[in-house]
């Protein structure tokens, strides 16, 4: 069950430090959007955040999977499920960022039917104290992409 968390839940901090190791830049925008939670028993195995941005366009971020419920489409339910709140709040496009050394998550945005638009240089480097690897890749480029709402995944 995927459902936006209420004010008085406590916020899953365990899953957004694991989508962004930044805890100011998370405080930041989950004041200024909106945190939908996926439940299994009880227990919250997924979150994302949905950002309002400019007129008719949203941000995904912060699409984290508990590391025991990954590779059984709970991500991918959530990326459908925030395309789907989105476009019943009336923005026409939905936005998501990732790094460059994100090869995983490069794919899977793709596969969701989000195509690259651009690539917001050295992101990573500006926004964050320590330097991220990931599959031996330095992380520093935030790689923008894009989905219209009509667009066919």
């Amino acid at each position: 069950m995927i459902r936006k968390l209420t004010p008085s839940e406590p916020t899953p901090w365990g899953l957004l430090l694991m989508a962004d190791p930044s805890r100011k830049l998370i405080e930041g925008y989950l004041n200024r959007g909106e945190c939908y939670i996926c439940e299994e028993d009880k227990e919250i195995v997924g979150t994302y955040v949905l950002l309002p941005t400019r007129p008719d366009t949203v941000e995904l971020v912060n699409v984290a999977v508990a590391e025991h419920r990954q590779g059984r489409g709970t991500g991918k339910q959530l990326v459908m499920h925030a395309i789907e709140t989105a476009a019943s709040q009336g923005f026409k496009t939905i936005e998501v960022g990732t790094g460059n050394s994100s090869i995983g998550q490069l794919a899977f945005y793709q596969k969701c039917g989000f195509r690259i638009v651009g690539v917001d240089l050295d992101f990573f480097t500006r926004h964050y104290s320590e330097e991220i690897y990931e599959n031996g890749i330095l992380c520093r480029d935030m790689i923008r992409l894009s989905r219209d709402r009509g667009l066919s995944g």
